[in-house]
């Protein structure tokens, strides 16, 4: 046995084998098959013979891994053999501030630290449970908090070790996807000062994000400190000795480990003891962390308060809560709302609509109607919690008069759709907000992304603007859904339908989707106009509207505006003014803004409401102050550029579906169907023209001020000769004698 085994640790490096490496029982998400049997420490991982260092109390028995890794795969054997008791080894107290650890060969035993530090604050006996985040995902936890005893490059500095951390498309740039020590360091460890006393109950760690590499933590051990000088280690309740947790088999899936018991401490130290063989010391890792009194002699900085003083219901709400969440607003204020759904998830449930006006339930002629949707993908939650606030807030300031409310709701229409992916939010709800990871419950039940699941009418207008048929032969705005779209077996998921005929139904003029997982606002095009471009700037003939309507949301966001923020991820999107065109950012095939544009009269945008998707609970107050000014802002853009209605002249009735062209926009918009409309578009002096099937065309020239509007721009049409003709043999009537000599004169002048 012993030959094989050594036979195995020679052939090792050629074939990507790991020896020896640690477990303890897993409390999140690690796979049976890296389930391995726990031991106190690590063993060293070239030699598997050799008893690990520092080892206490050797028992007659001990599990030996053998694991062979071929590409991503982890294949975990067991064999046992008989050992003989170690004699233990001395702890000794430490002062450095670096840590002992024994994740790489060592030939000597190296003394540990402190088990009982001077001066530790008092321990409690049992956790607490429920502790929140300490805010490294949300980054609350600024990058001078974090420390690491080595770094590979900066961009792989301990700043970047973080949960759920997106990398940049090439390794070796300023924003690599993990914290990944030196190949050297025989000791790696990556700490957090949490600035004040903190009660540490948890750890959860992620792999690397990467395209290129594999790299992640298989076991470490936590420490912490009062001083960052003298440390102590979280302990095994039955022997006593440090624990050593499990952490990753792949580099996306977080893993969640409870501490044995909860620490009181300033510091906490993760020190990686194995990792995957071929591959680097890297982690992502959020906190779970408590803040407690212990500080009588305001000895540390004050914590800052996550608050609100609105009295709103701040947590997140599954499909069962929200659905019983929106009928207490609408029985709280049912003269201003009402509740409906719009079509039913692949699952069966609702996509229900929060409608909020001074007359639901109907189109008030002159009234724009805008909409928020949230929730496109399943595990950005936060948006669909910001609606949900919003829909609070609304009603309860209505009934206390506040005047702005008042009025946003007298002479608009709200439509507020906070989940358009139930299925994919019940996934991500049941994982829970730090271990739902970055692409669980985005898609939906099918497995559709609903943001590229939207008709492509881009292309067959850029095809069509390229032949020259644009707009006499092809209209440019209001493109029909292609036929392949619409057959039976299209690859159209039901909630994508379901809103599509919602867009058709309802005249809506503004709308913003609420993302997350970024601070930006984008907005369209989506889709990159060169078929191979994976980025082009492509803007709409609308550009300056989008831009403005992008810049209102993002210059009234709190911490869009905060000059001091560090970037989310990869791309730091502050040097633009946190407005970005789509498709200069990344091309998005199918998306809705492009499909509001092309197939409605709606202008929408994309909101990124923050860098953690999922956002822990006690973090939504201050999230719904960072967004909430920002929500009211942009829906009174929908008063931005001109209204009016388009009537006929003789009869005084609105005409449906008239063209209103704006000159040098090469974009139209058309009436609802009692003839009225609105065209948002930046201050300045338009020439305006309304045309109708049958009516003489009419152009009026319209200035949009600086000042609220929207400004009146109204129209009156007199029908040709032609359709008076049509009308009145359909009616059977006689022809008057003046329309009778109209058309010889024609018909003369024809031949």
């Amino acid at each position: 046995m012993w030959g094989l085994l050594l036979a195995l640790a020679a052939f090792a490096p050629a074939v990507g084998l790991s020896l020896g490496a640690p477990s303890a029982s897993v409390l999140g998400l690690a796979p049976a098959a890296t389930t391995e049997a726990p031991v106190s420490t690590p063993a060293p991982r070239s030699s598997p013979a050799q008893p690990p260092a520092g080892k206490e109390n050797g028992t007659s028995e001990q599990h030996i891994r053998i694991r062979v890794i071929r590409k991503k795969k982890v294949i975990v054997k067991k064999r046992k053999k008989l050992i003989r008791p170690i004699p233990p080894v001395t702890a000794m107290p430490s002062t450095t501030a670096r840590p002992s650890t024994t994740a790489r060969p060592s030939t000597t035993a190296r003394p540990s630290t402190t088990t009982s530090p001077v001066g530790a604050l008092d321990i409690p006996e049992k956790q607490e449970p429920g502790c929140p985040p300490l805010g490294l995902e949300s980054l609350r936890v600024s990058d001078n908090q974090l420390d690491a005893s080595s770094s590979q490059s900066f961009g792989l500095g301990p700043h970047r070790g973080r949960l759920n951390i997106q990398s940049g498309l090439e390794d070796g740039d300023l924003f690599d996807g993990a914290w990944c020590a030196e190949e050297q360091d025989v000791e790696p460890w990556l700490q957090v000062d949490a600035r004040h006393p903190t009660r540490f109950s948890g750890i959860i760690t992620q792999g690397r994000n990467s395209i290129w590499r594999y790299d992640w933590v298989t076991s470490y051990k936590v420490q912490f400190s009062n001083d960052s000088r003298t440390w102590w280690g979280s302990k095994n309740r039955s022997t006593g000795m440090d624990a050593v947790f499990p952490a990753n088999s792949d580099p996306e899936t977080p893993v969640l480990n409870l501490l044995p018991e909860p620490q009181v401490a300033r510091f906490i130290r993760l020190l990686p003891q194995t990792w995957l063989q071929g591959g680097a010391s890297c982690l992502r890792a959020e906190i779970l962390a408590c803040p407690v009194s212990a500080d009588p002699n305001s000895l540390f900085p004050e914590v800052p308060m996550l608050g609100s003083s609105d009295p709103l219901d701040f947590r997140h709400h599954d499909y069962k809560a929200m659905r019983k969440l929106m009928k207490q607003v609408n029985e709280q204020c049912p003269n201003i709302t009402r509740v409906y759904s719009i079509g039913k998830s692949h699952q069966g449930l609702k996509l229900y609509v929060m409608e909020m006006s001074d007359q639901p339930g109907e189109h008030e002629l002159g009234e724009p109607e805008v909409r928020y949707v949230a929730g496109m993908h399943g595990n950005e939650a936060l948006g669909r919690e910001l609606l949900l606030l919003l829909m609070q807030f609304l009603c309860r300031e209505f009934l206390r008069g506040d005047p702005r409310v008042t009025r946003l709701l007298t002479e608009t229409r709200i439509h507020l759709l906070p989940s358009m992916n139930p299925d994919g939010y019940e996934t991500a709800f049941r994982r829970g907000s730090e271990m739902v990871g970055w692409a669980e419950g985005r898609w939906n039940h099918q497995g559709i992304d609903l943001n590229h699941n939207f008709a492509d009418l881009n292309t067959p207008l850029w095809e069509a603007e390229d032949d020259g048929l644009v707009p006499d032969t092809v209209p440019n705005h209001h493109l029909p859904l292609p036929t392949y779209y619409t057959l039976p077996n299209a690859t159209v998921a039901p909630e994508t339908r379901a809103v599509i005929r919602w867009m058709q139904r309802i005249p809506f003029v503004l709308s913003a989707n609420l993302h997350g997982g970024e601070l930006v606002v984008s907005y369209p095009f989506d889709m990159t106009r060169t078929p191979w471009a994976a980025r082009e700037l492509t803007p709409t003939p609308d550009e300056a509207v989008f831009r403005w309507l992008s810049t209102v949301y993002a210059g009234t966001n709190r911490v869009m505006q905060d000059p001091d923020r560090r970037p989310c991820h990869n791309q730091d999107f502050s040097l633009y003014g946190n407005v970005i065109n789509g498709a200069d950012w990344h091309t998005v095939p199918g998306s809705m803004n492009d499909f509001s544009y092309l197939h409605t009269n709606c202008f929408e945008v994309t909101v990124e409401l923050s860098c953690d998707k999922f956002p822990h609970e006690n973090e939504l107050p201050q999230e719904w102050e960072n967004n909430k000014d920002a929500l009211l802002t942009y829906l009174e853009q929908v008063r931005m550029g001109i209204a009016g209605v388009v009537r006929d002249k003789d009869t005084e009735l609105g005409i449906a579906d008239a063209v209103i062209a704006v000159d040098g926009i090469n974009h139209d918009v058309t009436t609802a169907w009692g003839g009225d409309y609105w065209r948002l578009l930046t201050p300045g002096d338009y020439m305006v023209t309304a045309s109708a099937e049958g009516y003489h065309t009419v152009t009026r020239s319209c200035r949009v001020t600086f000042e609220e509007g929207p400004v009146p721009c109204n129209f009156r049409l007199t029908k040709t000769p032609k359709q008076r003709l049509r009308e009145l043999l359909a009616a059977g009537a006689k022809v008057p004698p003046d329309l009778r000599r109209r058309l010889e004169r024609l018909r003369g002048q024809k031949n």
